[in-house]
């Protein structure tokens, strides 16, 4: 019986770093990642970036891709009206946002935007843009090219078979969004795509440059906001390196093309 192939199976969009994504058909290849994911931001009044990992609230804002945009709905306060965001901003407000170490250039969104976050988190915040113009370097400037307001990579990879592994190890099984994956491949072997150094997906050139060591925010329900130990204390048994528990692989790309669900996957150099 010949093994299955590997395929793409999912892709999916973050428009609004650490809100809810959404799954896609197809997602045009750009040099800082997917367009339109995580070219979005929330910030505090001070320009900090936010994420669940200290306001894990944000899990209770979920996106919908829309004609000219996506829609934010608070999935808890659906007395709170849903939220259109265009995918570029309309107004030229800027001002320099902080993610991680890295000072940012970004473009204000619109008062209607930040009022609406800030009843939705209940604190003050402000929605923010990466333009084109802004240079952020990929991984603080150790992998080549430019990211988004992602962490630190333009893509994250999850084999489907990895998670089905850690859910065989888990009382209560968990969804892939716990884990925030750009490209989820199938057939491979669990855990397979640690060692994935160059790979091609469809007609396009990708490469994985490490695994990635998983934080807090996986350990938030999407659906309730609610924090638990796992996954967390399960992959720490079997998946830990030093002081890092690694689930999933950080993967820089081409500037362009498109990518479609149903792609093969080929791997052309992988670590022994």
């Amino acid at each position: 019986m010949s093994p299955a192939p590997l395929l793409l199976a999912d892709l999916y969009l973050y428009p609004v770093k650490s809100l809810g994504g959404f799954w896609v058909p197809s997602a045009e290849v750009q040099g800082r990642g997917f367009r339109h994911d995580r070219r979005w931001l929330v910030v505090d009044a001070a320009g900090q970036f936010m994420t669940q990992r200290t306001t894990p609230a944000m899990a209770l804002l979920h996106l919908e891709l829309a004609h000219n945009g996506f829609i934010i709905r608070h999935i808890s306060r659906p007395e709170l009206k849903a939220l259109l965001v265009p995918f570029e901003p309309t107004g030229t407000r800027t001002q320099f946002v902080t993610v991680w170490d890295d000072m940012v250039f970004a473009v204000r969104g619109t008062l209607e935007q930040d009022q609406w976050l800030s009843e939705a988190l209940g604190q003050s915040c402000r929605l923010v843009f990466m333009p084109d113009v802004a240079l952020r370097s990929a991984d603080g400037g150790e992998a080549p090219g430019l990211v988004s307001f992602a962490d630190a990579f333009p893509f994250l990879l999850i084999g489907q078979a990895s998670l089905d592994d850690l859910n065989r190890r888990l009382e209560h099984p968990l969804p892939m969004n716990r884990f925030r994956p750009n490209l989820v491949v199938s057939g491979a072997a669990p855990y397979a795509e640690d060692s994935w150094q160059d790979f091609r997906i469809g007609e396009l050139t990708f490469r994985g440059v490490r695994p990635c060591a998983r934080c807090v925010m996986t350990t938030t329900d999407q659906l309730t906001a609610e924090r638990s130990v796992e996954p967390l204390r399960t992959l720490a048994e079997y998946r830990k390196v030093g002081s890092k528990v690694l689930f999933g692989l950080n993967v820089v790309g081409p500037g362009a093309g498109t990518l479609h669900v149903g792609d093969p996957v080929r791997v052309l150099d992988a670590e022994a």
